[in-house]
């Protein structure tokens, strides 16, 4: 992470990286994550794994682009920009996240993982090799995991229902890579018939995991395409401006939840429809 000079009376300024797939349709992927920063406003720059072909009816065609060409424009970034954080999305392949991990093998900020394994219509955006070298080489220099439940399922091969369940899996994961700090559970996918909504905290601690929870209003609506991207990228941008990871999640789950009721009645596609990042309104 590159140190820039600071004048006498300026602020230094911090940087986040997201290094995702692009959305044409602007809901979802890179271009959700400088929505996101923008509202928050904090600064983000942009590295693309994969051109994909979809709307938001859903994903049509994934185009990985070469491995050395991400791992060229992470290095580069990460050499010019004083980036303090980074935000990773759709990996498209195990090649391409193992040259995300040897990019990121000596970067000393933090590291937020939002673990894009599958698109909500079903379509598969990884594309695995026989052991996942690359993927479990990237979450080895994570420090945050933000997956909801079926993600979660997928990245500890259990079959997950149940609140209990869930937690367990992801105290699993603080126990499988030390670097981990931290688990933001996402609560949409549990228990979805109830009028409540709970996400989850997940924290190592010395003397074990610590949980935090936060109860909202489940907010009915067909637009929530590139919910878990935004998620994902508001923690690290308020994690930027605060420096905790409690009160990072407590603003994203605000800030999410803002966002999802003042998209509501925005009409823009025949599928779900995208969040109104640019109709964000009120400090969350």
């Amino acid at each position: 992470m590159t140190q820039e000079a600071v004048l006498p009376g300026q602020r230094p300024s911090r940087a986040i990286l997201s290094i995702a797939g692009s959305d044409p349709s602007g809901g979802a992927g890179i271009q959700a994550d400088l929505k996101t920063f923008t509202a928050i406003g904090v600064y983000g720059g942009a590295v693309i794994t994969c051109l994909t072909a979809q709307n938001s009816v859903g994903v049509a065609a994934c185009l990985p682009i070469a491995p050395e060409f991400v791992k060229q424009q992470i290095q580069l970034v990460l050499a010019d920009l004083p980036v303090s954080h980074i935000k990773t999305g759709m990996l498209g392949t195990d090649a391409i996240a193992g040259a995300m991990a040897e990019a990121l093998h000596n970067f000393s900020g933090e590291i937020i993982c939002d673990p894009v394994l599958r698109a909500s219509d079903g379509h598969d955006l990884f594309q695995k090799s026989a052991d996942n070298t690359g993927l479990l080489a990237l979450l080895n220099t994570a420090t945050v995991l933000t997956p909801n439940l079926p993600e979660l399922a997928t990245l500890t091969g259990r079959h997950l229902e149940t609140v209990q369940e869930a937690l367990a899996a992801a105290t699993g994961l603080l126990s499988q890579y030390p670097k981990l700090r931290a688990i933001a559970l996402t609560g949409g996918h549990i228990r979805e018939q109830d009028a409540e909504v709970e996400d989850f905290l997940i924290l190592r601690q010395e003397t074990g995991p610590e949980i935090f929870s936060v109860n909202h209003a489940r907010i009915t609506t067909v637009n929530t395409h590139g919910t878990g991207c935004t998620f994902a990228s508001a923690f690290a941008a308020y994690h930027l401006l605060l420096g905790n990871d409690q009160e990072a999640f407590c603003k994203t789950v605000s800030f999410l939840d803002t966002l999802l009721r003042q998209s509501a009645n925005l009409t823009l596609g025949q599928g779900k429809g995208p969040l109104a990042h640019h109709l964000f309104r009120g400090k969350s």
